[in-house]
């Protein structure tokens, strides 16, 4: 997988020693939550989308769900997940620990307003079996990300 990729990545915001690996999987949301004992909506999910030629990833809480509606809205076409055997490629992550960071040219990253609740969350680290506690502008600004989108339901309502 990817995570040395990723260490390497981090290393210029002298994180990659913040970088946690696991004996056991995180590659899903509830997961994740068991092996860093935390609450499932802290893990900042990265969903991976095609819209044309673009590759976008939109990091958002754990709990949330994708608003269908809202992200036509945003990006101006409908949300088409990348297919499991299409996003290493096309991010530079596997499924299980897609993420915000060193991702390919060109990957646009987009960070959910759902997030915005909680002072740290827990975004992959590149492979199934890692994670690294962020507080929100360092997501930002690790992520170098595009900007803050709402593109997910309520988490209330996810």
């Amino acid at each position: 997988m990817s995570v040395a990729k990723v260490k390497e990545y981090l290393s210029a915001y002298g994180a990659a020693d913040r970088v946690r690996e696991f004996d056991v999987s995180s590659a899903t949301v509830e997961l994740a939550a068991k092996a860093l004992g935390t609450q499932e909506a802290r893990i900042a999910k990265t969903l991976s989308f095609m819209l044309g030629e673009r590759i976008i990833l939109v990091v958002a809480a754990g709990d949330v769900k994708v608003d269908n509606r809202k992200y036509k809205d945003f990006f101006g076409g409908k949300a088409k997940m990348l297919a499991r055997e299409d996003a290493e490629r096309l991010t530079g992550h596997a499924v299980g620990g897609v993420c915000p960071f060193a991702v390919n040219d060109g990957v646009e990253v987009w960070l959910d307003e759902s997030l915005r609740r909680f002072d740290k969350v827990y975004p992959a680290c590149g492979s199934s079996s890692s994670a690294i506690e962020l507080d929100l502008e360092e997501l930002e600004r690790f992520s170098r990300a595009r900007g803050w989108t709402d593109v997910c339901k309520p988490y209330d309502m996810a």
